[in-house]
C-alpha cells in the first residue's frame, strides 16, 4: 500500500467548524419589520432575527427562564419586540442590541398564546390559554385591562387599525369574534359567522371593514359599523391565513379594478387570490409535488411590498407582494439530514437531504437557498458527477432523479428513472466520465442507468419535463437491503454493502460477482474505493472499519474507537488517510499506516448519517439526525504554521528575558515574564532580584509599577509556588508586598482573590509551622552553646619549642 504516497508532512492532523447550517424557525409565527429587512421567528426557546439579504441569523433571544417562547410580536414602529414563555414572563426587547430593557409576570394563569401591539406601538394584547385578554400600557409599564368571557384558549387578539376607535377584537376556542371596547372596558359585540377555529383577522385602510378567515373552509367580509357579515366567500381549503391587497390594479394578479381582493393560504399549498364581491378566485399559484406544502402562515409587509408564507415542512418564502414572483427562500429546520453533498466544480454550493421529499441547495458564500421538488418522499441519498454541475438524488418513493445546476446556481431537474420494487437507498455516480449512475435498493438489487446523451449537452434545457432513465442492468447482489454502492476510479468496479454483514466486489457493466468480503458482524452501512490504491474501506454497524485488499478479498486492516455503528467512511490525504463518522455523533480522522485515530472531531449531537470531502480536500461536509449541516476546514497547516511561530516567538523571548535579567533591569523581565504566562519563568526573575543586595526595596519598587492585571497573575503564580517549600520565600515575599502595599478594596477588587486566598492560607499556615519549629530548634541551640563550660586547657607546648629547649 502507498501510505508514503502524500508525505508523513502531508498528513492531516485536525478540522475546525468554518461554518453550521442550523434551524432557526420549528413552526409558529413568522413576521417581517417594515422596511422588510429583518425576518423574526420562533425556535423553542428562542427568537430568531434573520437579515434577508443574507439569510444569515443576526441575533438569538433567549429569555433568561429558558423555558420555550409561546408568543412574540414585533411593534409596528420597528422599534419594541415583546415575547412570551411558558414560564408566564414577558420580556420586552431592545432586538437590535440584544437586550432585555423589561420583564414582567404575564398574570394569565396559563401561557400567553397570542399577541398583538396597537397602531401607535403602545399598548399591546395578549390572549392566554385562560380564557382571558389582558392589555398593557408597554410605555408607562402597567396592566390596563382584563377581559374575561372567551371560552377556551384565545389563539387571536388583534387591534382596530385606527387608534381613536380603542377596539380590541379577539377569538378563541367558540370560533366567535369578540369585539372588546377598550374605553367602556366591556364586550361590545359577539360576532358569529365561522363554524371552527378562526385563523385571522385583517383591516381594509379605512378601518369600516374586516376579513377573518377559518379552517371551516369559508372567509367572510364583515362591516365594522354594524358588526354584522356582508359577504361569506367559500374558499375550499382550510385557510390559515388571509390577507386584504391593497386597493389598485394588478393586472398579474388578476385583479382589474379598485374593488376588495384578499389572498388566501392553506392546506392546498398555494397562494390563491380572490375578489370579494363575486367570490371567485382571479390567481392561483402553481403547486409544487410532493407533502408538506401546506402552508401554515402567511403575512404581508405593506411598506416593504413583500408577501412572507411558512410551509407545513418549515421553509419560509417570501414573495414581491405585487406580482407574488418568489424572491427567497429559507429553510429553517431540517428534521433528521440523511445526506450532505458539496456541489459544484469549486464546491460552492451544498446539497442536503433531510427527512423531506425536497432538497435543499445552499450557496455557502451568500447563504442563499433554494428548495428543489420533484420527489414524493423522502430522500435518503446524493452523489454528485465529476465535473460538479450533475448530481443524483434517490428516495424512498422508488425512483432515481438527475438534477443540472447553471453557471447562475439554479437546479432543475433533467431526468428521472423508477423500476425498484422498494426504496432507493443508495446511488453513487460514475468516476472517470459522466456516463451513468447505479443505485441500490431495499429490494436487494442494484441497477445501472447509464445516462441519455441528450442529458450531456450544455445547452439542453428538458422542455416537456425531465427525460426518462432506462436501466441497462439489474442484478440481484445480496439476501438483506443494499445500504452503499460504490463505483471504482476506473468506472470497471462496483462494491456493494449491505445488510447481510458482507460487501461484494462487482465488473461492471454487467455486474458479474467477483469476490466477497466477510468479516463484519454487523451489517454495513458504507463502502468506498481508494483514491489510489486498490483497497475497498467498510464500515459496518459493528463499531468498526476495516480496509480490504481487491486481488484476495483479505483484510489487511481494522479500526476501532467508535461506540456505536460507523455510518459513512471518506479516504482523504491522497489515500493516506480516512474520515469516518458514526452514530455516536463522532467524525473520526484515521491515519491508515499506524492505524491510529488522529482526531475525533465532536460538533454534533445525533447519528451523522452525512459525510462528504471536498474536491481539494481541504474541507469536509457533516450532516446529522440533530438537523445540522456542519462545514469543517483542514487546519493542519495553519496549526502548525501557528505553532512554529509561537515556538520561535518564546525562543526571541527567552533571550530577551535573559538580556534583561543580566542587565538588572527587572521591571521589564518581570511583565515581560508575566506576558508569557510561564509561572517557573516569573519565578526565576523574582528569585534574581531577591539576590540582589537591595531585594526588599528592589522588589518592592519592581511590583508596585505592575499594572493590575499583571499583579492578578502575580497572585495566581504564588498559589503554585506556595504548594513547595523551596519556592513558598519568593511567594511570601511578594504576598507580603502585596498585603503592605495595596489597599484591601483593591486586593478584594482583584479577579480570583478569594480562590487564591483560600488556596494560600493552608500551606502559608504549614511553612509558619516549619518555620516555628526550625526556630525553636535554633534558639535551644543558642541558648546550649551560651550555657556550656567548658575546662580552661593548659597550653601545650609546641615540638619546637621542646626542640629549643634541649639545644645547648
Amino acid at each position: 500500500m502507498a501510505e508514503t504516497a502524500a508525505g508523513v508532512g502531508r498528513f492531516k492532523a485536525n478540522y475546525a467548524v468554518e461554518r453550521k447550517i442550523e434551524p432557526f424557525y420549528k413552526g409558529g409565527k413568522a413576521q417581517l419589520d417594515q422596511t422588510g429587512q429583518h425576518l423574526f421567528c420562533i425556535c423553542g426557546t428562542r427568537v430568531n432575527i434573520l437579515e434577508v439579504a443574507s439569510g444569515v441569523v443576526l441575533r438569538s433571544l433567549e429569555q433568561e427562564d429558558q423555558e420555550n417562547i409561546t408568543a412574540f410580536d414585533l411593534s409596528p414602529d420597528d422599534e419594541v419586540l415583546v415575547t412570551a414563555s411558558r414560564a408566564l414572563l414577558l420580556a420586552q426587547w431592545a432586538w437590535r442590541e440584544g437586550s432585555v430593557t423589561r420583564l414582567w409576570k404575564a398574570i394569565h394563569t396559563a401561557p400567553v398564546a397570542t399577541m398583538a401591539f396597537d397602531p401607535t406601538s403602545t399598548l399591546l394584547a395578549t390572549g392566554g390559554c385562560d380564557g382571558a385578554v389582558r392589555v398593557w400600557d408597554i410605555v408607562r409599564h402597567y396592566g390596563t385591562h382584563h377581559f374575561r368571557g372567551s371560552p377556551g384558549v384565545v389563539h387571536l387578539v388583534a387591534f382596530h387599525p385606527d387608534p381613536t376607535r380603542l377596539l380590541l377584537f379577539s377569538s378563541a376556542a367558540d370560533a366567535a369574534i369578540r369585539v372588546w371596547s377598550l374605553q367602556d372596558r366591556s364586550c361590545l359585540a359577539v360576532m358569529t359567522a365561522h363554524y371552527s377555529a378562526v385563523t385571522s383577522l385583517t383591516f381594509s385602510a379605512d378601518g369600516h371593514t374586516m376579513l377573518s378567515s377559518g379552517r371551516d373552509k369559508i372567509c367572510v367580509i364583515w362591516d365594522l359599523q354594524s358588526c354584522q357579515a356582508t359577504k361569506t366567500v367559500p374558499v375550499f381549503e382550510s385557510v390559515e391565513a388571509a390577507v386584504l391587497l391593497p386597493e389598485e390594479p394588478v393586472s398579474q394578479l388578476g385583479v382589474k379594478s379598485s374593488g376588495l381582493y384578499f389572498l388566501t393560504a392553506g392546506d392546498q399549498g398555494t397562494l390563491r387570490v380572490w375578489e370579494a364581491a363575486s367570490g371567485q378566485c382571479v390567481y392561483t399559484q402553481a403547486r409544487p409535488p410532493g407533502p408538506g406544502r401546506e402552508l401554515t402562515h402567511c403575512t404581508l409587509a405593506r411598506t416593504a411590498g413583500l408577501l412572507l408564507s411558512a410551509t407545513a415542512d418549515h421553509n419560509l418564502l417570501l414573495y414581491e407582494a405585487r406580482s407574488l414572483r418568489l424572491q427567497k427562500q429559507f429553510a429553517g429546520y431540517s428534521e433528521e439530514v440523511l445526506d450532505v453533498r458539496f456541489l459544484g466544480p469549486e464546491d460552492s454550493h451544498v446539497i442536503v437531504a433531510s427527512n423531506s421529499p425536497c432538497l435543499k441547495v445552499f450557496e455557502l458564500q451568500t447563504s442563499a437557498c433554494q428548495i428543489l421538488h420533484g420527489h414524493t418522499d423522502i430522500v435518503l441519498a446524493l452523489d454528485v458527477f465529476r465535473k460538479g454541475w450533475l448530481f443524483a438524488s434517490c428516495a424512498k418513493d422508488q425512483s432515481v432523479r438527475i438534477w443540472r445546476m447553471n453557471k447562475a446556481g439554479q437546479v432543475i431537474c433533467v431526468a428521472q428513472g423508477s423500476g425498484h420494487t422498494h426504496s432507493v437507498g443508495t446511488v453513487c455516480c460514475s468516476r472517470l466520465k459522466e456516463s451513468f449512475l447505479v443505485t441500490g435498493s431495499q429490494d436487494c438489487t442494484v441497477k445501472l442507468w447509464p445516462l441519455p446523451k441528450a442529458l450531456l449537452s450544455k445547452n439542453t434545457a428538458p422542455d416537456n419535463g425531465p427525460i426518462l432513465l432506462q436501466a441497462q442492468t439489474t442484478q440481484r447482489c445480496h439476501d438483506k437491503d443494499i445500504n452503499s454502492v460504490a463505483i471504482a476510479p476506473n468506472d470497471k468496479l462496483l462494491a456493494t454493502g449491505s445488510q447481510d454483514r458482507t460487501a461484494k466486489l462487482w465488473a461492471l457493466p454487467q455486474c458479474q460477482l467477483l469476490g466477497v468480503f466477510s468479516g463484519h458482524r454487523r451489517g454495513l452501512w458504507c463502502v468506498q474505493f481508494s483514491p489510489m490504491d486498490q483497497v475497498l474501506a467498510t464500515a459496518s454497524a459493528d463499531g468498526t472499519i476495516k480496509l480490504w485488499a481487491l486481488q484476495d478479498f483479505s483484510c489487511l486492516k481494522t479500526f476501532e474507537g467508535h461506540d456505536a455503528s460507523v455510518l459513512k467512511v471518506a479516504f482523504v490525504s491522497r489515500g493516506t488517510q480516512l474520515l469516518s463518522s458514526g452514530s455516536d455523533g463522532l467524525v473520526k480522522l484515521w491515519t491508515i499506516k499506524n492505524n491510529e485515530c488522529v482526531r475525533t472531531l465532536d460538533a454534533h449531537e445525533d447519528k451523522v448519517w452525512g459525510l462528504h470531502c471536498s474536491r481539494l480536500d481541504d474541507r469536509a461536509l457533516t450532516g446529522a439526525s440533530d438537523s445540522r449541516v456542519i462545514l469543517w476546514k483542514d487546519v493542519t497547516e495553519a496549526e502548525q504554521a501557528e505553532e512554529q511561530a509561537r515556538q520561535e516567538e518564546q525562543v526571541v523571548r527567552q533571550q530577551e528575558l535573559d538580556n534583561l535579567l543580566h542587565e538588572k533591569r527587572y521591571l521589564r523581565a518581570l511583565g515581560l515574564a508575566i506576558s508569557l504566562d510561564r509561572p517557573h519563568t516569573v519565578l526565576t526573575v523574582i528569585q534574581a532580584i531577591r539576590r540582589d543586595p537591595e531585594a526588599c526595596e528592589k522588589l518592592e519598587a519592581t511590583m508596585l509599577r505592575l499594572r493590575r492585571d499583571q499583579k492578578e497573575a502575580l497572585l495566581r503564580f504564588c498559589v503554585t509556588w506556595n504548594t513547595n517549600s523551596r519556592h513558598c520565600h519568593e511567594a511570601q515575599a511578594v504576598l507580603g508586598v502585596l498585603l503592605r502595599r495595596e489597599a484591601p478594596e483593591e486586593l478584594l477588587a482583584y479577579e480570583g482573590v478569594r480562590a487564591a486566598l483560600e488556596a494560600l492560607l493552608p500551606y502559608t499556615e504549614r511553612h509558619f509551622q516549619r518555620l516555628s519549629r526550625t526556630l525553636q530548634a535554633a534558639a535551644f541551640l543558642d541558648f546550649l552553646w551560651h550555657n556550656m563550660k567548658l575546662p580552661v586547657l593548659a597550653a601545650t607546648p609546641t615540638p619546637w619549642e621542646t626542640h629549643k629547649e634541649v639545644l645547648p
